[in-house]
């Protein structure tokens, strides 16, 4: 098994323990990657191949100027807007909305600015140092090839003219987040295929996104097994106290018993804690992509619709818009309709993209209702490790978040106060 032996002493890793890491999306493998590195014994476990559920059709963005929250003040006056447009940027199929209510009632009472600018410092906190989390999985998976420093530009279809005083640049601008405000001539010097609708830009420099998301994840899970970790392919049927300080994790065909568990599965994790006493307001925000293989158009950086609320990422195959929120629930059907949708923005966006042949997606990205994901214990059961509801940012949060694990289960000094992600906030 390779270990950095320098880098393990200096993170003080005093006891090497057994690991079950639940889940293998982007979250999954950079904590068992992390818990790898010092010394730990690592089984990752998932039904599905690894990066084969969310972390397959996201948008590919890492951000670490990500630090406003989907919450805002004065955010309920769009909501009715949205909701009239069955296909617009955010949508609530009418049978789950009972369900999501309470949820969204939650996720309205985090957008007093009090809540907001907490909210922001700890996005800032979490998202600040990804790539130097990264770095080490990275390098010992050999897949630097995958990630692109370009920085991404979001684009506004209307001039206003102090941007800057916008409550979203005020947040990223308080927290030493560097941006650069442009005009519609800089934009266009940028990405000159742009169409003329857009008036005004910001570029955000430090900004970088994955190529294919998928094949991150699994280049981190094939290191990860190349160096001395094991990748089960399992249903977890249920996780639970041991009774002698370990934690018992029933299969669908057999169980184990480790020292310790991180529940790191998505939109999905919520089912694991039934029995713990916790409970957590997990929603899925179903988000759809649509790839357009051999685009006539290739942007040079990813490019953000401030009014559509995607994205435009350029991919190892094709161009890629994914985006927007639908509520419908884990069980509902895909409904792709939104997925073409993002297709028409895509070409209205470039009026010169001729579409060819695409591929669809949809995907549950797992929210909580103060855009902030989990991180740390179970209250009642310490030894389960919570690590999910990482919501639009799983990429960007992915690589500190492991790190974070990695260091509660070695019992280091934390980089983080983990305060805003407890399990027992809600």
């Amino acid at each position: 098994m390779l270990v950095d032996q320098r880098d393990r002493r200096d993170r003080g890793m005093t006891q090497r323990r057994t690991v079950a890491v639940i889940g293998a999306g982007i979250v999954g493998v950079a904590c068992a990657g992390h818990l790898l590195r010092d010394g730990h014994a690592v089984t990752l476990i998932d039904r599905s191949d690894p990066g084969e559920g969310c972390s397959r059709g996201n948008a590919g963005a890492i951000s670490p100027g990500s630090c406003v929250p989907l919450a805002l003040p004065g955010m309920w006056r769009s909501i009715p807007g949205w909701l009239l447009d069955p296909l617009g940027p955010l949508s609530i199929r009418l049978p789950y909305l009972a369900h999501a209510l309470p949820w969204l009632i939650r996720f309205g009472l985090n957008s007093r600015l009090s809540k907001v600018r907490l909210i922001a410092d700890a996005m800032r906190a979490l998202h600040a140092p990804t790539f130097e989390n990264y770095a080490p999985l990275i390098e010992g998976a050999g897949c630097r090839d995958l990630i692109r420093m370009t920085g991404t530009l979001v684009v506004y279809e209307q001039k206003a003219a102090k941007l800057e005083d916008k409550l979203d640049w005020t947040l990223r601008r308080e927290r030493g987040i560097r941006f650069t405000i442009l005009d519609a001539d800089d934009i266009r010097q940028i990405v000159p295929e742009l169409g003329p609708q857009y008036e005004q830009g910001v570029l955000l420099p430090d900004h970088g996104s994955v190529v294919d998301p998928r094949r991150l994840v699994a280049a981190l899970a094939e290191g990860l097994v190349r160096n001395g970790g094991i990748l089960q392919k399992h249903e977890v049927r249920r996780i639970a106290p041991a009774g002698d300080g370990r934690v018992r994790v029933v299969l669908d065909d057999s169980e184990m018993t480790v020292d310790r568990v991180v529940v790191a599965a998505g939109a999905w994790s919520s089912r694991l804690l039934s029995g713990l006493g916790l409970h957590v307001p997990l929603e899925s925000q179903r988000g759809y992509h649509a790839t357009l293989a051999n685009p006539s158009i290739y942007p040079r950086m990813p490019v953000v619709s401030s009014a559509g609320k995607f994205y435009a990422t350029p991919m190892a195959d094709g161009l890629r818009f994914a985006g927007t929120v639908e509520f419908a629930g884990l069980e509902a059907p895909p409904d792709y309709r939104r997925a073409k949708a993002l297709v028409v923005a895509g070409q209205r966006m470039f009026p010169g993209l001729r579409a060819g042949r695409v591929t669809e997606w949809m995907g549950h990205r797992p929210c909580l209702p103060d855009s902030l994901p989990i991180i740390g214990p179970v209250p009642q059961c310490p030894a389960i490790m919570l690590a999910f509801g990482h919501g639009h940012n799983g990429l960007t949060g992915a690589s500190t978040t492991g790190r974070l694990i990695a260091d509660l289960v070695s019992a280091r000094h934390l980089a983080i106060d983990l305060h805003p992600y407890r399990a027992d906030r809600f």
